[in-house]
This record gives structure tokens, sequence and C-alpha cells, in this order.
């Protein structure tokens, strides 16, 4: 057993003073609050939970900052889509390893502690199975022992192009599957998982997985967390409404299923109606605004969402750039653009924007990736410590420290960072970062060689 110490610490969705947290074979096993620091207690400022990531393509990030340059008058989701397929043509599960694990460590470094996978990258270049069919699956769990990160895979069911089961594009051959190939990898993908990981499923989207599809998946994981992409681009709208006389979201509520296990991912462009509807089925909306600006994918309702009683999570995504402060600033931003206001995201019972963003994307990220949210006896030692002396927190008071961490705080905020009780953080960085960075640097170089 160790014990950490702390002046402050959010538990309950609250501040607590002087917090002693008793760890055990990686998680939480006692917390005192009141109590004074003892000899042998490590030391430091402020404990948080760390976050969970709701939505991961690892392998994306070695291609962050290669498609900012404009290819045609209407470059747009799409063309970026093209340019991505091009970048992973080559990839060996031996790279994803290296990209995957340098964007945990960015992550963790941030202050994500667990992260939900959506993994579709199965098959080799040709687009042929490996032997193993959970090959690359392995890649995704070696960069999370790497590193240390929580991992819930989340493996995708990718089978056509567009609705109506269209034929797939051949930048799409590594994803594919038909149910039996599927089922066959979410076997195979379990035995490479360690620790505390969790598996769910993950239907790609509507344009990618038939109804009966559909169906077929959720029978196989009857428990586990399912995520979706849903209503990301206008054009999505208009080929689902065009299929199916619905729109994404509408049809998934309708004919799904959808309920407190679901993740909803992007959910951009919804109706009144289904941001009602929505909210009412208990399923987190998985927001990642940095990657949504990026791609141009449009603003999230979160102010009209969130007031109906809805859930979120946020997610790096494409992982263009890993930073968990970072996402919910920018989810705060995008509302203040749209409507040409301020402090929308906040309300009377949690008047400070920092600190409502906060509380939800732990309990909805905790929710979507399927652990329990929070410093709590019996949930796993995940904590970030912020550093009191950055700049930014300087006259800090409880009230403001997080809307300061979220909105004032440029890098090194976050000091420290347990997983499972094992500092993976030290002084800001990751403590293997030398090691990983390395592997990833020689990845990429020859990659773009």
């Amino acid at each position: 057993m160790m014990a950490l110490w702390f002046e402050r610490a959010w538990v309950d969705n609250g501040w607590a003073k002087d917090v002693r947290l008793h760890v055990a074979d990686g998680r939480i096993a006692a917390v005192e609050t009141g109590v004074a620091a003892e000899s042998g207690d490590e030391r430091h400022r402020v404990a948080l939970p760390g976050l969970c990531n709701v939505h991961s393509h690892g392998f994306q990030r070695g291609m962050a900052g290669l498609s900012e340059r404009r290819s045609r008058p209407d470059d747009n989701f799409w063309s970026w889509r093209e340019i991505m397929y091009r970048f992973l043509d080559r990839l060996t599960p031996e790279d994803v390893a290296a990209i995957t694990a340098q964007a945990y460590a960015e992550m963790l470094e941030t202050g994500f502690t667990r992260v939900g996978e959506f993994h579709y990258l199965h098959h080799d270049p040709a687009g042929a199975a490996y032997a193993d069919p959970a090959e690359m699956a392995g890649a995704i769990a070696q960069a999370s022992a790497a590193t240390g990160i929580g991992l819930t895979l989340l493996p995708v069911f990718y089978a056509h192009g567009n609705f109506d089961a269209a034929p797939p594009s051949p930048g799409q051959r590594r994803f594919l599957n038909d149910v039996d190939g599927f089922a066959a990898l979410l076997d195979a993908s379990w035995p490479k998982l360690s620790g505390d990981a969790n598996i769910g499923v993950a239907p790609h989207s509507l344009r990618a997985v038939t109804p009966d599809e559909l169906a077929a998946l959720l029978e196989m994981s009857p428990t586990g967390p399912v995520h979706i992409h849903a209503a990301e681009q206008v054009k999505e709208v208009a080929d689902c409404v065009a299929w199916s006389g619905a729109r994404p979201v509408e049809w998934l509520i309708d004919n799904a299923g959808v309920d407190d296990r679901w993740c909803l991912i992007h959910s951009t462009h919804l109706d009144a109606n289904e941001v009602q509807r929505l909210a009412a089925s208990g399923a987190v909306a998985g927001l990642c605004p940095i990657t949504e600006g990026n791609l141009g994918d449009g603003i999230f309702p979160a102010v009209d969402y969130l007031a109906a009683g809805g859930r979120f999570g946020i997610g790096t995504d494409s992982n263009i750039l890993v930073d968990a402060a970072q996402e919910l600033r920018a989810l705060e931003y995008s509302q203040r653009l749209a409507q040409r206001a301020r402090a929308l995201l906040a309300d009377e019972a949690s008047p400070f924007v920092g600190a409502n963003l906060f509380a939800r994307a732990v309990h909805g990220g905790s929710q979507a990736l399927g652990v329990p949210a929070g410093l709590a006896v019996g949930h796993a030692a995940d904590i970030v410590s912020l550093d009191l002396d950055h700049s930014a927190f300087a006259g800090t008071d409880d009230a403001t420290l997080l809307d300061r961490w979220i909105f004032a705080a440029r890098a090194g905020a976050v000091d420290s960072v347990w997983r499972a009780g094992a500092k993976r953080v030290e002084k800001g960085r990751h403590v293997d970062a030398d090691d990983i960075g390395a592997a990833y640097r020689a990845c990429i170089a020859r990659l773009l060689a």
C-alpha cells in the first residue's frame, strides 16, 4: 500500500481539503479527508480524477499536420479522408504500436488516464486478413502496456462504403469484415488485453453497417460499450434521409435500442427533436471539438443538449493535437462563437464553466468506456495532479481552479499522473517519453521518406 496526500482533491464532484488517498493493487483502498500528511506520504497540491478519452484513432497521430495544405477548392472532410487512406496504406503492426504509443503518452501527459480506441485498421496493406485476426489489436494493446494508459478496445465493424450496402472503396480495404470475420476478430482480441482493459463493439456508422449486421453485432456484445459515428457530416445526414427517411440519430433511437451503454460519436448535426431524444436516451455524446474544428464538421448543439439533461464525454479522435483541457476549452468556445455569448456551458447549480465541463466529462467519459467514475474506494487509482506553482494558478481559489486550468493554462499545468496506482507522468512528462518519442520519430521518418 502507498499513500498520496493532497492539499485539495476533487471528490464527489467538489473539492475536499487535506486528502489522503491510500492505493493498493492499483485501486483506491481508502479516502481520508481533513487529515494531516504523515511521514512517508507522497505530497502534492491538487488531485483530480483522470479523464476518459472516449474516441481515438491512435495511428492518425502520425499524420498530424500533414493534411493542412489546400488540395482543391472544395476541400472538406471527404477529401481529408482520402489523405488519411493514403497515409495508412503502408502501416505495419509495428508502426501502429509506435505511433499509438506516442499518442497515448501525450494523452497521459494532459490528464487522460483511459482511452477508447475506435480500432478499424484490421488487415494487411493488401486488405488480406493476418493469420492472427487481432494482429493490429495486439499493436494497440502493446501501446497501452508500454505507456500504462487504461484501454477500452472498440473493434470496428466496417463492411460497406455508404448506405444501402454500397460497395466499399479501395481505400477502405484494410477495414472490412463480414459478421463471421468480425466475431473471430472479437474473440481473438480478448487475449490481447491485460489489467483492467475492457472491450466493446463499434459499428463504424450507418454508412458502413446494414440494420441486420448492426443487430448481429449487438448480440455479440450484449453488455459492453457500443460506440458509433453518427451525424458527423451534413452529407451523411442527407444520405441517411434518402436511404431511410430518417436522420442518423433519429434512426438509431427508433431502431437500435440506444441506451446508457451507447456512445454516439460527434452527433454534430442534430435537429431539435433529436437533441431531446438523445438526451433522454441516457446515451453519451462523444464530442471531439479539436478534430471537429480541424475537419470543418460543424458545431454540436451543446447548450440545448445539456439543458435537456444530455451526457457527454470528450475524445481526441484524429489526435491532431492531444490535450484534454484544450478539448474542453474548444467545446465552450465553439458555443460562444455560434451564439455570440459567454459562459454558456454552465448553469445556476454549477456556474463556473470549467468545473461544470470537467465534472460532466468525468462522468460521461467513464460511462461511455464502461468504468466507474471519480476518486472513490474500489475505483482504479487514476489520478492527475496539477502544479499550483504554474503561473496560470497564481492567486487561485477552489471556485476558479478548474477554469484556470481549462481556459488559461498552457503546457506544464499537469504535474504528475498515476494510472492504476503507477506514476506514469512526473514533472509534466511521461516517464518513458524519451524512448517512446525516439521510436515514434524513427517510424515517421521511415514512413515519410
